[in-house]
């Protein structure tokens, strides 16, 4: 029996485990079509403008940072991110950073247009959007300076400088930014202030472990 002012509420939830992002992407995709309410990861206004708080919380914390260096998955947080941080100081650099085995932002840029990509393959599961999308495209094209490519290897050795020097456990994606700043944007970077994003998604311990040793 209810007494008056309770309210009986029944949810039905069914989550669906997939070996990989695109397979995932594909049964969201398929979700959203049966009439399932879609909340994208990061083709959507909320999601860049939840991003942009980053950005200017970052700003507001280290006003003297000109370069911020952001990991790129899908483009819902470099692309928040860097609208604000250009509205603040357009003269600050937004560079965000992929690996080549999912490059579908650097691709975009390169084409003027968002692309899919044949396959993803790389170890920074939460870096491995399978495409770009029209939203976030044009907020990254329009705010971000450009995009560099690092390969897992890298990502690897920034993981153990994570390890060995800062005591972080930080799986392939949180390296992301690091690993760029060491290798490919090492000498563009002299002289610079520079912030990195330090952010990915949870693994375990074996996996973890696992990739340590691949070292």
């Amino acid at each position: 029996m209810k007494m008056p002012g309770q309210f009986s509420v029944t949810i039905n939830t069914q989550v669906s485990l997939h070996d990989d992002m695109a397979a995932a992407f594909a049964a969201m995709n398929a979700a959203a079509a049966q009439g399932r309410a879609l909340m994208h990861p990061f083709e959507a206004a909320h999601m860049v403008l939840g991003s942009a708080t980053c950005g200017l919380e970052y700003m507001t914390q280290a006003p003297d940072v000109d370069t911020f260096v952001v990991p790129v998955g899908g483009g819902g947080l470099i692309s928040g991110m860097a609208c604000a941080i250009k509205q603040l100081r357009p003269d600050a650099q937004v560079i965000g950073v992929e690996p080549f085995g999912a490059d579908s932002m650097a691709r975009s840029l390169e084409q003027g247009a968002p692309v899919t990509l044949d396959k993803v393959a790389t170890i920074a599961d939460s870096l491995g959007s399978p495409l770009a999308l029209p939203y976030t495209f044009g907020v990254t094209q329009a705010h971000v300076d450009r995009i560099v490519r690092i390969d897992d290897a890298e990502m690897l050795r920034a993981m153990e400088i994570y390890q060995s020097t800062l005591r972080i456990m930080a799986e392939p994606a949180c390296a992301a930014s690091l690993a760029a700043i060491m290798g490919p944007l090492r000498n563009d970077l002299a002289g610079r202030r520079v912030g990195i994003i330090a952010c990915g998604s949870n693994i375990s311990l074996a996996r973890y472990a696992t990739l340590i040793a691949a070292l």
